[in-house]
């Protein structure tokens, strides 16, 4: 919030600086110039009606010159306004916002990986004033700007902060682009990165290690598994061993199981101590 503050005021004294330069004495020439312009003006005032006054729409603002100077140090509209045709001009300025995307940038990340980034900006233009005596064309400079920008804050990152951090790198090249446009007029609203395009080879690399993790972790799984499972037939043994009729009763269940799943073959266990006594015989 205060590097907000401080960016405004010192916005507004170098625009005021700016104005004050081109807001001086006209000189005996010029004021003669606009003397003899508005004679001229009132004299064939039914004519010149059509060229005096101009009207500017609800979203656009005029910055009008004086003989090559700014005449104020605000703009002029909405609505309608009065020049003088022959000393005066003035330049339209649209305060909507704009957007326009970044064309893909071969970028070598901080990890040394080539990728392929591209992204959108919306911005508009918040001071006309600085937006038209600052730069020639604030529009084309905003877009070669956010290019250059894109490629100097994603050369810091690595190839992982590039995938997972997109909202961070966008909000890191719109206070960029913020700053350096600051001087032009320009306020830059929002930056988003569009796509990030990997190399063939690179992708086949991370998906045969993102598959080999996979693979790993079900096996590891698997092993929790049996292991859990061997815990709880230990216990059960344990429990069992304990009541010589709960076996029976575990092999009456078995085989209630296995009539209700109406098979043509029952297996009757028998236990080994029936076994181990013919055995002996």
């Amino acid at each position: 919030m205060a590097d907000q503050q401080e960016r405004q005021k010192r916005r507004g004294l170098s625009s005021e600086d700016l104005i004050s330069e081109r807001t001086g004495s006209l000189g005996c020439c010029g004021w003669v110039l606009v003397i003899l312009s508005g004679i001229v003006t009132f004299m064939l005032f039914p004519i010149t009606l059509w060229f005096c006054f101009k009207i500017v729409k609800e979203y656009e603002r005029a910055v009008i010159f004086r003989l090559g100077r700014i005449t104020d140090k605000k703009p002029k509209g909405p609505g309608i306004f009065f020049i003088l045709p022959c000393t005066d001009s003035f330049v339209k300025v649209d305060l909507r916002t704009v957007s326009f995307d970044i064309p893909p940038q071969e970028i070598l990340t901080k990890d040394s990986v080539t990728v392929s980034v591209d992204g959108v900006v919306y911005f508009r233009v918040n001071d006309p004033i600085s937006s038209v005596a600052n730069v020639s064309n604030a529009d084309f400079a905003t877009r070669l700007l956010a290019q250059t920008t894109l490629r100097n804050v994603l050369g810091t990152k690595n190839l992982a902060e590039l995938l997972s951090d997109r909202e961070g790198i966008a909000h890191s090249m719109q206070t960029n682009l913020d700053e350096a446009t600051d001087d032009w007029g320009i306020k830059v609203e929002r930056v988003e990165i569009k796509d990030v395009k990997l190399p063939i080879q690179l992708q086949r690399a991370m998906a045969a290690e993102a598959e080999a993790a996979r693979e790993a972790r079900a096996k590891v799984i698997a092993a929790e598994g049996e292991m859990n499972a061997s815990r709880a037939l230990k216990e059960a043994s344990l429990v069992i061993a304990e009541s010589p009729s709960a076996l029976q009763l575990r092999y009456l269940q078995t085989l209630n199981t296995i009539a209700a799943e109406k098979n043509s073959t029952i297996i009757f266990p028998l236990p080994m101590d029936v076994i181990s006594h013919f055995i002996q015989k």
